[in-house]
């Protein structure tokens, strides 16, 4: 009691501090520079574990004053007591850097309740350890280790379930980080499979804590989970139609329209289905069967799958199903829908006059044009018109973009332009029946007119000279996507163009049967 301080100091760092405490250390501080470098999530566990070493330092210095003060026995348990918190400290330090740091690096990515469970036999092997340094016969332990399982195993039922049921999900992977999951009502994201839960992130930024033995013990389903193919869950989008429209027609309107679609995370194979399943009091209901590739985007690309949906039946002329009554209108109505009717026909010549390959014509011609187009929307991703396909129409743009790509064989598709309001397509398919030349796909929402042979059929009886007007227009249109399919310089097309003129001339008379003069 009487010792110097230095005297007394040495005593008390000798007694309670190792000689191998300065190396723990720097070994100790290297770790905790990489994991809070590379690995900021675990920030919070790094900080917790290092003042807990602290926290056994500070506790191995008290037991050295207690152990030189006179209690050299308290000291001595208080001693070992916070070197097996030290050890603990530095084997969940050495865990972080080995699982969460180490193997990363070299590409292996362990479970989580793998790190648990070597953790855990650290800490019960460093136990043993300093038990054994402290002179306690380990011989009695194990002895009664059996009737310390069975209380354990009878008093731990559910955390032992919970331990078991991770372990068999981990080795029997049928769950894996990464799965998605459907566990009664919750659908989610499997995270992390713990010794206890498996954590399941759904798309409402929802974590749920799911024990490992509810797993094990009730059913749930893996989705998108089919042997060794790609990872694409079957969707179901559901509308109704009327009985005026046959069944066979809507399913191939539906199906067609899809299937040609570039829509987000719908997969090309399998390929889109539309099923009629049942018929109600007052309309046939349908659904679009679909794979989707990305389960997290489930609702947008059901609402993408709608758009097309709605804006298919549109082209086709086909009402989505809807409450109806039968109400008596009025002869002021009659008068108020035949105002709009001419509004309408108005606005259609309007949009006539601004395309080239009408400029010639009269205003009654413009007019009985305007009266035979049909409204054809399309919604983004539609392909509108097919290279090589036979169509007898043409679409005039008056909404939207549309992107006109060029087929070469062998070779990725070829953008040539992209369409504003104004443009027209599908000319040479209206006046002289040829396929078509280029692929059109909406760039966005479309909103088309369309105009088909016998519409236009009136207009050349009566006016056959329009032909001659309408052959230059649609030579000077041509020749430039010839050029590009051909690799033609300009001095070649330009040679070409009047044979052109006189070969579309006689096309578009043989095809709507018109006299020469």
């Amino acid at each position: 009691m009487n010792q110097p301080f230095p005297e007394l100091w040495n005593s008390v760092r000798a007694f309670a501090w190792h000689e191998d405490l300065l190396a723990l250390l720097l070994l100790v501080g290297f770790i905790a520079v990489l994991v809070a470098r590379y690995r900021p999530s675990d920030r919070h566990k790094l900080f917790s574990t290092l003042l807990l070493l602290g926290f056994s330092l500070l506790g191995q210095l008290a037991a050295g004053i207690t152990a030189v003060t006179g209690f050299p026995t308290i000291g001595a348990g208080l001693l070992e007591a916070f070197l097996i918190l030290e050890g603990i400290t530095v084997i969940s330090l050495l865990g972080l850097f080995v699982f969460r740091l180490a193997l990363p690096l070299l590409r292996m990515n362990p479970p989580r309740i793998l790190e648990d469970i070597a953790v855990f036999v650290a800490y019960i092997a460093w136990g043993f350890v300093r038990l054994h340094a402290a002179g306690l016969d380990l011989s009695g332990i194990v002895a009664t280790s059996a009737v310390i399982t069975a209380v354990l195993a009878f008093s731990m039922q559910d955390t032992l379930g919970n331990i078991l049921g991770g372990l068999a999900l981990q080795f029997d992977s049928s769950v894996e980080i990464g799965d998605w999951v459907k566990v009664d009502d919750i659908v989610g994201k499997v995270v992390e499979v713990r010794w206890r839960y498996t954590a399941v992130e759904t798309r409402n930024w929802e974590t749920v804590v799911i024990p490992n033995s509810q797993l094990m013990k009730g059913k749930f389903a893996v989705l998108g989970r089919h042997g060794d193919d790609a990872v694409q869950w079957r969707r179901w989008v559901w509308f109704n139609v009327g009985y005026q429209t046959t069944p066979s027609r809507v399913i191939d309107t539906i199906q067609k329209a899809i299937r040609h679609a570039d829509i987000p995370n719908v997969a090309k194979t399998p390929e889109p289905s539309c099923v009629l399943m049942d018929f109600t009091e007052s309309f046939g209901r349908y659904a679009i069967r679909y794979w989707l590739t990305d389960l997290q985007a489930d609702d947008p690309t059901d609402s993408e799958v709608r758009d097309h949906i709605y804006a298919a039946l549109q082209r086709a002329g086909i009402r989505l199903a809807f409450p109806e009554h039968n109400v008596h209108m009025t002869k002021e109505s009659e008068k108020h829908a035949q105002a709009k009717h001419i509004r309408h026909i108005q606005e259609r010549m309007e949009a006539l006059r601004k395309v080239e390959l009408f400029s010639t014509f009269h205003e009654d011609e413009l007019q009985a044009i305007a009266e035979k187009l049909v409204h054809a929307p399309f919604a983004k991703g539609d392909v509108i018109t097919h290279q090589g396909a036979v169509a007898h129409w043409l679409y005039m743009l008056v909404e939207g973009e549309a992107d006109v790509f060029l087929e070469v064989p062998d070779q990725d598709r070829r953008k040539l332009s992209t369409l504003l309001p104004g443009n027209f397509f599908g000319e040479m398919g209206l006046m002289t029946g040829a396929p078509r030349t280029a692929t059109v796909i909406a760039a966005t929402d479309v909103e088309c007119y369309q105009l088909d042979k016998a519409s236009f059929q009136e207009v050349l009886q009566n006016r056959p000279q329009l032909a001659e007007e309408i052959s230059r227009i649609l030579v000077s249109r041509r020749y430039g996507l010839d050029s590009m399919q051909q690799d033609m310089d300009v001095t070649a097309r330009a040679n070409q163009m009047a044979q052109q003129h006189q070969d579309i001339l006689a096309r578009i008379r043989n095809f709507f049967s018109l006299k020469t003069a």
